[in-house]
């Protein structure tokens, strides 16, 4: 078995759906947690001046988007069927849109920039799921299993269920008119590897 490294900030954020793939896969993994004041002296080594990355035996994985898609298909979490292992890939690839169109937003809630956080809700956070959560409806509507794509559930489901309800820490009433998206990712992350995880992990802002 490969010796996996995850690299990434003592935040949930970005790395935690795919701490959250070791998890459910019962994977063993290091999960190096590095603090900002030592990520300027180690962004210069990352590729793409960013983290997460994760190291397999050596070899550098950077983007969370590549990194999920390659431990979904170590782990069996990526649908046999092309059609719906594509179809997973655009329903994160939305997910991603609907984080940045919200960033405007959540970094002032996280403390990154200054400024008008209620401002920034109604004019990006609100729009963004607005435009983003009918279409997870749809794809679990379609679906018909609880997940959303297939029968089965993917990485997708996992790190969507996880980052949303790490979004909706500060995002108010985000699940609000969607009862479908609520219900969706609490189902996934009742699952036992999952909610084990949870329970035990470091306690973070984010």
């Amino acid at each position: 078995m490969p010796h996996y490294k995850l690299v990434y900030f003592n935040i949930r954020a970005l790395g935690e759906g795919i701490r959250l793939l070791f998890a459910y896969s019962g994977t063993q993994f290091e999960d190096v947690r590095i603090s900002r004041e030592e990520w300027p002296n180690l962004k210069p080594t990352m590729p793409f001046k960013q983290i997460p990355i994760l190291d397999v035996d050596g070899i550098i994985i950077p983007q969370s988007a590549a990194i999920c898609r390659y431990l979904g298909k170590q782990f069996g979490l990526v649908p046999e069927c092309p059609i719906e292992a594509a179809l997973v890939d655009a329903v994160f690839d939305a997910h991603k849109d609907f984080y940045t169109a919200s960033a405007p937003y959540l970094k002032i809630v996280y403390g990154y920039i200054e400024g008008d956080k209620d401002k920034q809700l109604k004019e990006c956070a609100i729009p963004a799921r607005d435009k983003y959560f009918p279409g997870l409806v749809q794809f679990l509507k379609n679906a018909d299993s609880g997940y959303l794509v297939g029968k089965k559930i993917t990485w997708a489901d996992i790190y969507i269920a996880d980052h949303l309800t790490t979004i909706e820490e500060c995002f108010p009433n985000m699940f609000d008119g969607y009862p479908k998206v609520k219900e969706f990712c609490e189902r996934i992350l009742e699952i036992p590897q999952l909610k084990k995880w949870i329970q035990e992990r470091p306690k973070v802002p984010y």
